[in-house]
């Protein structure tokens, strides 16, 4: 009785129930999708993101060695991250919420890990974060990514919600702290790079516009940005 009392009201607690009682109410195909979209698909969905934001945008971007820079610390910010939760969990050391608090409907067992904060929601938080200071559009995307995966880990009892807001908080908090001293750093690594044969990694090269050039005159290449500019 102490312990429903104390669960009623501790918001956290309250939050917990109120998600993980939908896996409850939810058809079994429904709970398994989740646990699937939750423990893999959402960070292959962000590396995915990730991808495209490098190919298709920060190559193109008009200072494509910082921007391509911006991408690549995405990727590095999320593991700092995962290093850094480990002394936080160390020193925290929550247990599961399936192992304090009875009837939850936990789809995913053999976490042996503390539960403050959550990794997953780390990892995706950082990159989320790192893509936002490349592309808006990209960044909002894995943000909204990143909430996804805070609800997933959620519904399927593996954490409470203050596990993924400090997961979130922790992702954005060591892209955004570390990122002067990064991006300076791997600046200098991608405009060395694209000095060299591995250019094409860094700066996407304008495809020819129109017809060939006639033998004799000078080649143009023509790009979005010189059809703003003759505008």
């Amino acid at each position: 009785m102490a312990e429903v009392a104390s669960d009623s009201t501790n918001p956290d607690i309250t939050l917990l129930r109120s998600i993980n009682d939908l896996a409850k109410q939810a058809p079994r195909g429904v709970d398994r999708a989740v646990e699937l979209v939750g423990e893999y698909g959402l960070i292959v969905l962000t590396a995915l993101l990730a991808g495209w934001c490098w190919w298709r945008v920060a190559r193109r971007s008009a200072d494509a060695p910082a921007a391509v820079a911006g991408v690549l610390w995405s990727c590095i910010a999320a593991g700092v991250a995962l290093l850094l939760n480990i002394p936080v969990r160390a020193l925290v050391e929550r247990p599961r919420p399936y192992v304090d608090h009875d009837g939850l409907d936990v789809l995913v067992r053999g976490h042996h890990t503390a539960s403050f904060v959550s990794d997953h929601v780390t990892l995706v938080a950082a990159v989320a974060v790192g893509l936002f200071m490349v592309s808006r559009t990209a960044g909002a995307v894995a943000i909204g990514l990143a909430l996804a995966e805070g609800f997933a880990q959620v519904y399927v009892g593996a954490h409470y919600p203050t596990d993924a807001v400090g997961g979130f908080a922790l992702g954005a908090a060591t892209a955004l702290l570390l990122a002067p001293l990064a991006l300076a750093l791997l600046t200098m690594l991608t405009r060395s790079l694209a000095r060299g044969r591995a250019s094409f990694l860094v700066v996407a090269r304008p495809a020819p516009y129109g017809r060939p050039p006639r033998a004799g005159s000078p080649h143009r290449w023509h790009s979005a940005a010189d059809k703003d500019l003759a505008a």
